[in-house]
Order: C-alpha cells, then sequence, then structure tokens
C-alpha cells in the first residue's frame, strides 16, 4: 500500500491569518493574566472578557491551524463566530453603556486598543474557512478500509 501524497496545511495567507490569531492570543492571554492579577476587584466583568477573548483566540488559532480535520473545523467555524459576536456585542455596549466598561478589555470599542484587529480579523477568519477549507475540501473522518484479500 502506498502512502498518500503529503500536501502543506498552509499557504500564503492562511499562514499570515494563523500567525496573526496567534499574537493576539498571546497579547490577549498577558493583558487578561495581568489585569485579573493586579486589578480584578476594580472591573471583573471586563477583565473577565478579557480572559474569554484570550481563550478564544487560542482556540482559534488552533483550530485554524488543524482546520483539515472535520472537528477542528467546526471548532473554527465556533471560536472565530463566537469571536465575532463577542466583539460586536461588547464593542456595542462599550459606546451604549460605557458603565460596564470602564476599564477596558479585548473587544471594548470594537478592538481599538488593538487597531480595530478584533473587528476584521474574524472575517477573514470566516472568508479563509469558506474558500480555503470548505466541506468538500475537508476529508470526512470515516475508519481506514480494510483491504480484501483474494
Amino acid at each position: 500500500m502506498t502512502e498518500p501524497s503529503r500536501t502543506r496545511r498552509m499557504t500564503g495567507v492562511g499562514m499570515v491569518l494563523v500567525f496573526v490569531y496567534g499574537i493576539l492570543a498571546l497579547a490577549a492571554t498577558g493583558r487578561s493574566t495581568v489585569q485579573i492579577l493586579r486589578d480584578f476587584d476594580e472591573a471583573p466583568l471586563a477583565y473577565s472578557l478579557s480572559a474569554v477573548a484570550a481563550v478564544v483566540y487560542i482556540l482559534a488559532t488552533l483550530a485554524l491551524m488543524f482546520a483539515k480535520s472535520r472537528v477542528w473545523y467546526r471548532i473554527a467555524w465556533v471560536s472565530v463566530v463566537f469571536e465575532l459576536v463577542g466583539v460586536v456585542v461588547v464593542g456595542t455596549l462599550s459606546i451604549a453603556a460605557p458603565e460596564l466598561f470602564q476599564h477596558a478589555t479585548v473587544w471594548s470599542l470594537y478592538g481599538s486598543g488593538y487597531f480595530w484587529v478584533p473587528l476584521v480579523l474574524p472575517f477573514f477568519g470566516i472568508w479563509w474557512l469558506v474558500v480555503h477549507h470548505g466541506p468538500s475540501r475537508v476529508p470526512a473522518e470515516q475508519a481506514v478500509p480494510v483491504e480484501q484479500t483474494r
């Protein structure tokens, strides 16, 4: 039995996308860790949301890296859509009800503290999942068929 040819998981835009998600994951993790350790009692909602954002970015980074599997493909969709909803909801609330977010989160003001990358990034993530990893491109997870012997 011959081994199937190996193809690179990502090239070009996919590598840049994962790299940016990874940087954002590190930034959000660092920010939320410092906020929680130093000043959690000042803004528990805002700092907890920063921690949630960090987890979402870590998960999205991993899921986009391994999106060739159906499970990781689904996780990528959930994490990227959750990120988009989070940044839109928190961004809108930080404008409409600023008393809720007297301390900034990663997603406050639509991610303005990160040059609006948190607002733009999920759109690129969704585009990449649709164009480069659509359902027809993700192999079905199934058992390896047993070869029939004669």
